[in-house]
């Protein structure tokens, strides 16, 4: 047989090239490992000594009497100790009418009462009802008399029209809005208030 029918011959190279780096490998990360193995140290560690837990995705519902009054997404939850408060981040609400009807608030931080459910929002506050749009800096729900105000400066806006006011209430369970303080608008032929 000669040279050029012996297969065995050319992989036997490879192969045994092959399982010497494999070796050299195998003993460099096992001295790699004995060196790098000592005791770790992390620095700059920030414990959040206020909080209990904190949890990631939260999701909540809230009834009364068996009706679903809002239910509540959010990035994220602390849920602090020693207080009844929980800090949320992300937060997505979506109250419900008498009417069943929806209103969606928008909002990058909240803090929820985990016993009263009251609930306030901050940062960039948006409330979508019924093809209307409403803009304020901070915004707070009262379970109890289930109702949404504002002390601070609001922006209304539908379709071409836009209401301001320095304060606002908005009564879910009789599905109505009262403006305060300074209100002024800017009305087009097509703005229906219902």
């Amino acid at each position: 047989m000669n040279r050029s029918q012996m297969p065995g011959k050319k992989l036997i190279l490879p192969l045994a090239g092959s399982l010497v780096v494999m070796v050299i490998m195998v003993a460099g990360f096992i001295c790699f490992d004995k060196f790098f193995s000592g005791p770790v140290r992390v620095n700059n560690i920030k414990i959040d000594t206020k909080a209990a837990l904190k949890l990631n995705i939260v999701k909540q519902i809230s009834k009364k009497n068996g009706i679903t009054q809002w239910k509540l997404r959010a990035a994220t939850a602390t849920l602090l100790k020693k207080q009844d408060k929980a800090i949320l981040t992300d937060v997505d609400v979506v109250f419900f009418t008498r009417d069943k009807k929806k209103v969606h608030l928008r909002c990058q931080k909240g803090i929820l009462n985990t016993k009263t459910h009251d609930m306030t929002f901050s940062d960039n506050v948006v409330i979508r009802y019924d093809g209307a749009v409403m803009k304020t800096d901070k915004l707070h729900y009262t379970k109890k008399e289930h109702i949404i105000y504002t002390d601070s400066h609001v922006r209304l806006e539908k379709k071409n029209s836009r209401l301001e006011a320095d304060s606002m209430i908005t009564r879910l369970n009789n599905d109505t809005t009262i403006l305060k303080g300074h209100v002024k608008g800017i009305f087009s032929d097509r703005f229906s208030i219902q």
